[in-house]
């Protein structure tokens, strides 16, 4: 083979050694060449996985999402980029406790597990509930319930403050939450004592600190209310376990922003104590 020859092949090798380079880091190239050059790539599925694991020495890691939140790629995008980067801290952060904080060596690995689930939609909302379980020693794991409401035409995530007017009185939904989470804690523990705003050491919370997510009502496209998401510890003791109470919105439509106002409809497919059963956890 002449010189030249040579020269042209190896110079076409390392064209195509560099595109396949380039292909590998391209998460949209990538998965169009997995599934075919015909592939439909969206911008969630080229960003953000379904889900994320990671195990080491020290702890696990896991992060579930939901299939519905590939309808919304900026926000899916998003939380998988902050969700992931929390839980490579805690893998950093049990590392350190491990090898260097004394811990005990034959305590069980840390554990930090994030569930995301869709709750409710309708056609400005998108509401996902956010569970994690994290076991970082001691006598149980702890879990933290938390809502997240994106608004879909302006790509953000809003708040309670931005339902309703501004300045509006909350106090009715205080008073239904505290009624409807006594109505529960009755049912799960017939001979305890009821709580009030005041009462200690376990207290009624109040709506602008609880977490929430849209409830389904009897209306497509509509929410019927809000849940409510009480932890453990918040309303009594750990064993007590975590509340999720729905308030119906014909007790705030009226307190209700004009953006969001058309958003809720008919009536709640089930008012109260909506907690899922263990079975019912995902």
């Amino acid at each position: 083979m002449t010189s030249p020859l040579r020269l042209l092949l190896l110079t076409a090798l390392a064209a195509t050694t560099l595109s396949a380079c380039n292909r590998d880091r391209d998460p949209a190239k990538a998965a169009a060449a997995k599934q075919g050059s015909n592939a439909e790539i969206t911008l969630a599925d080229a960003a953000a996985p379904g889900g994320f694991e990671e195990k080491t020495p020290y702890a696990d890691v896991k992060l579930t999402l939901p299939e519905a939140i590939k309808a919304q790629p900026d926000l899916h995008a998003r939380l998988y980029a902050e969700e992931v980067r929390k839980l490579r801290q805690y893998l950093d952060g049990a590392q350190s406790d491990r090898t260097e904080g004394g811990a005990d060596p034959d305590q069980p690995k840390y554990e930090n597990t994030v569930t995301i689930t869709a709750a409710a939609e309708t056609g400005k909302l998108f509401s996902l509930k956010r569970s994690s379980l994290d076991y970082s020693g001691g006598a149980h794991p702890n879990t933290l319930t938390s809502g997240i409401l994106w608004d879909k035409a302006l790509k953000r995530q809003i708040g309670l403050a931005d339902l309703f007017r501004k300045g509006a009185d909350l106090t009715v939904l205080d008073q239904a939450l505290c009624s409807a989470l006594n109505t529960a804690k009755r049912t799960r523990v017939p001979d305890g004592a009821s709580i009030t705003f005041e009462s200690k050491p376990f207290a009624c919370p109040r709506i602008a600190t609880t977490p929430f997510v849209l409830a389904s009502g009897t209306v497509q496209g509509k929410a019927g209310g809000l849940t409510f998401l009480v932890g453990p510890y918040q309303a009594g003791p750990y064993v007590e376990g975590a509340y999720e109470i729905a308030i119906p919105a014909t007790l705030f439509r009226s307190l209700l922003a004009t953006a969001y106002a058309g958003e809720f409809g008919g009536e709640l497919l089930k008012a109260g104590d909506v907690t899922p059963s263990p079975s019912q956890v995902i």
